[in-house]
Parts: C-alpha cells; structure tokens; sequence
C-alpha cells in the first residue's frame, strides 16, 4: 500500500477490521466504489484441502463478482512461486483454485507467484517449535524481500493487465535449514534445528528444485544477507 501512496495513488483497504468480510460476501460493494484495481493478498492458515477449497471459493468468488459489479478493470493476485508444481499440500491446493478463478474470471487479471519472504525459516521454527528444538524441512527456496513483492505488485496494479503470470524471485537460491539457523543467531536465540521432512509442514513432495524460478523469471535485488542485516538492527534497537 505504501508503495502506491507513495507513487500518488489513494489506496482502500479491504479487511474485516474496516467492515469487508470476503468470505461471507459483506461490505465488498460500498469497499470498491471507484476502485480501478484489486490487489489481492487473501490468504488462509487452513490446513485441509477441501477447507481450503471452500474459503478461497467463497473470498475470491465473492470479490470477483462485486468487481465486475464494480466495473474494476484489474486484478491482481498475490500466489506462491511452484503454486502448480507442489502437490499434498492443502495451502497450495487453495491457491491454485484461487488463480483458477481468477483465471476464469470476469475481470482483467495479473497473477504475480513469489517466492518465500526473508523471514519464511523464522516462520517454519515458530510453527514447529518445541521446546529447545524445531523441526525445518531441507528445502531449497530463492527468497525474495517483502518491500521488493510490494513493488512489483504495485508496478503492476497501475499498469496494463497481463492475462498470465509474473514469476519474482530474490537474487539467488538458500537452504531453509541454513536460513533457520542464521536467523536464530541474529535475534540471539539457541536451538537445535532438526533437518526433516516429518513432523512439520511441508512434505517430501517440496524437495529439489520444485521451489526455484525458472529462467524467466523475475529476479529482485534485495539479497537475504541485506535482510539479516535489518533483522539484526530491529532486534538490538
């Protein structure tokens, strides 16, 4: 949003707090009243895939349908770098009917998939955290910054709609177990770190290359040193 306004644009956000409830279909109308684009972040801890299903039908389904009421002319949609190469795993089951929808839908698309943020190994040892230990699955990830996905979706909220895919990635790929321990030491934490694909959430499915951009892929310019850096400076401040 910060990235819009500071281009000069005036920005709506659409969540429960300010009465917009996607799921249940309320508030979305009054919400998009001379809105020309969507930016579209909606996202769900469910862990089922038919639960899954069901929100992303509902959400994405009902803010569809009051857009084209709307007459808004883009939407764009926030998914997941190898959203169609992962299979067995409920999150990624959602988002891939969500980019269906959108897809399929009555409104000019863009659909920008991004890689992991920065702070994905923190996240993964907050889930599965016990104790003094946590459990991090090997992945091979390409980590992008936050502040960089922010622009590119912005970037492409103001422009032409694509009717395809925009692939972001950060400059280079990291091992998630690596990332999980580097992040520790910055915040000046001690645990030990468990490399394994069971007992957390991501499966076997996940390994390889299957998280990495492909050649096309858009390469943003923030490394994961640079964010360590920042984290370092947030935890002793």
């Amino acid at each position: 949003m910060s990235a819009l306004q500071r281009a000069g644009h005036q920005t709506v956000v659409m969540s429960r707090s300010s009465g917009v409830d996607l799921v249940a279909g309320q508030g979305i109308d009054r919400a998009l009243a001379d809105v020309d684009a969507v930016i579209d972040v909606t996202n769900t801890l469910i862990a089922d895939d038919d639960a899954a299903r069901e929100f992303f039908s509902n959400a994405t389904g009902n803010l569809l349908e009051a857009e084209e009421r709307a007459g808004v002319a883009h939407h764009v949609l926030l998914s997941i770098l190898g959203v169609d190469r992962v299979h067995g795993n409920a999150h990624y089951v959602g988002k891939r009917l969500q980019e269906h929808l959108v897809q399929t839908g009555p409104v000019p698309y863009t659909i920008v998939r991004a890689a992991q943020f920065h702070d994905f190994a923190a996240m993964v040892v907050s889930w599965t955290r016990q104790a003094e230990t946590a459990v991090i699955p090997p992945l091979l990830v390409q980590p992008v910054a936050v502040s960089d996905v922010a622009d590119v979706v912005a970037t492409s909220a103001v422009s032409p709609a694509r009717f395809g895919t925009i692939d972001l990635a950060g400059p280079g790929p990291q091992d998630l177990v690596d990332m999980a321990r580097r992040t520790l030491t910055r915040r000046g934490e001690s645990l030990t770190l468990i490399p394994s694909w069971q007992g957390g959430p991501f499966g076997i499915e996940m390994a390889g290359d299957v998280l990495l951009p492909g050649p096309d892929a858009l390469l943003a310019a923030t490394t994961f040193d640079a964010w360590l850096e920042t984290e370092e400076a947030t935890s002793s401040g």
